[in-house]
């Protein structure tokens, strides 16, 4: 076949599409977080049933991580990135058409299965961090790895503290319902320019053009790209799921990135029942003092691991984690909670780029796989962690959002031990 073909896009340009994308579909973690307070006066929910709800969005968000990213190693990022967009669409919709239908009065109980359901989909957009991670990979060299990652996955997981400070804000302005008929606007406007602006990576163009696999490498390789998917769906999550590192990756995600996640929805509620802070305060407390510092500090955490090791690096930071959670649970004074919430922030945020730093060493020949499986099934702790610091509200009361940490210096411990153990056993030959 001629090899008459033609490519777009640069690295730069695959990067800020891809964090682009990212950053649109990620908000849909805060889906229910910043207005926590709001549905759970209207529908009186209990502790765990509100930590379901706040979680629900990382329900699949988590879960369609693992077949997307393996997908993106068949057909490259564009095409899964607008499913899952496409699918948050339908969510933020259907959520939407509930409160226009049903709010602020009519939302009862009994509408709280169609609330979860929504919530959940909304949270699709979630899973377009293992598509983007994939992407990045491709377009990068192996030497620039935990930079290029770090700066996708930190300006791109900052969405959910922008929206964790302006959703407060714009209820207090607009209404409930106005509000979420405004981010479906903004969903649907985000997806409409990645589409436009999207481009996957060398090889993915040349094959989509015709030209024979061998072929498209050749042609790749020469214009910079170093890593390959397998093309196989099914045999990349398989290769990822048969490495024994990738479940240690997926445990450290697990209390990493999850960790980060059930907090993200988790600390609003924290601050406005433990400390008495009105909604707003609470929301910008934890957008910028949580959630954007433990996104951007992922950036320096991915030089770190650069240059002294992934593992080392994550050793550090969950020891940093299992700290800033012992804070938590031994005060009730705001000043120091709030030193509390910076120590997890900074400890979950390097973890979170030294996990990803170590992914394409451990498993470069099928980086979209482990992203689905690393990134989904760590990430499901944004789901499963919140009911569980529920819990300790239902049974202690008001206190139980302080004693509930205990969880967090539980995760760090094993963060710790599961990132040591990988650090006696690599090869360094």
């Amino acid at each position: 076949m001629s090899d008459d073909v033609s490519v777009r896009g640069s690295p730069r340009r695959g990067l800020a599409a891809a964090t682009f994308g990212f950053f649109v579909g990620f908000a849909g973690v805060v889906v229910y977080g910043p207005a926590a307070g709001e549905f759970e006066r209207a529908m009186g929910l209990s502790g765990v049933a509100l930590g379901l709800l706040v979680g629900a969005p990382n329900l699949l968000g988590s879960l369609v991580r693992i077949p997307f990213g393996a997908w993106t190693d068949e057909v490259g990022a564009r095409r899964p990135f607008l499913v899952l967009l496409g699918l948050s669409i339908v969510g933020m919709a259907g959520l939407s058409a509930i409160l226009v239908g049903f709010a602020p009065g009519g939302l009862t109980m009994e509408l709280y299965p169609l609330v979860f359901l929504f919530g959940a989909l909304s949270g699709c957009g979630i899973g377009t961090f293992a598509v983007g991670s994939a992407q990045t990979s491709y377009w990068y060299p192996v030497d620039r790895q935990g930079t290029a990652l770090a700066i996708y996955a930190g300006l791109g997981n900052s969405s959910p503290g922008v929206f964790t400070i302006l959703i407060p804000i714009a209820i207090a302005a607009l209404g409930l319902t106005t509000t979420y008929v405004v981010w479906l606007a903004f969903l649907v406007v985000g997806t409409v320019i990645y589409a436009l602006v999207a481009v996957d990576p060398y090889s993915f163009q040349l094959r989509e053009q015709g030209l024979e696999p061998g072929r498209a490498r050749e042609r790749a390789e020469a214009l910079g790209q170093e890593l390959f998917p397998g093309g196989d769906t099914a045999a990349s999550i398989r290769e990822a799921a048969s490495l024994p590192r990738s479940w240690a990756l997926v445990a450290m995600y697990f209390v990493s990135f999850g960790g980060f996640l059930a907090l993200t929805v988790w600390l609003p509620s924290y601050w406005t029942s433990l400390h008495g802070l009105e909604t707003r305060h609470a929301g910008v407390l934890t957008a910028v003092g949580f959630v954007l510092l433990a996104t951007f500090v992922r950036i320096p955490g991915g030089a770190l691991g650069d240059r002294f090791g992934g593992e080392r690096t994550a050793i550090a930071s969950f020891a940093v984690v299992g700290l800033g959670a012992v804070l938590l649970i031994v005060t009730r004074d705001v000043g120091v909670a709030a030193l509390g919430m910076v120590t997890l922030a900074v400890g979950v945020g390097v973890a979170n780029a030294a996990v990803f730093q170590l992914l394409p060493h451990y498993v470069p020949e099928a980086v979209g796989g482990a992203s689905g499986l690393v990134g989904g099934l760590g990430a499901f702790g944004g789901f499963v962690v919140p009911p569980l610091l529920g819990l300790f509200v239902d049974v202690h009361g008001t206190a139980g959002y302080a004693t509930g940490f205990v969880v967090y210096l539980g995760l760090g411990t094993v963060g710790v031990l599961l990132a040591s153990a990988l650090y006696l056993t690599v090869d360094r030959g």
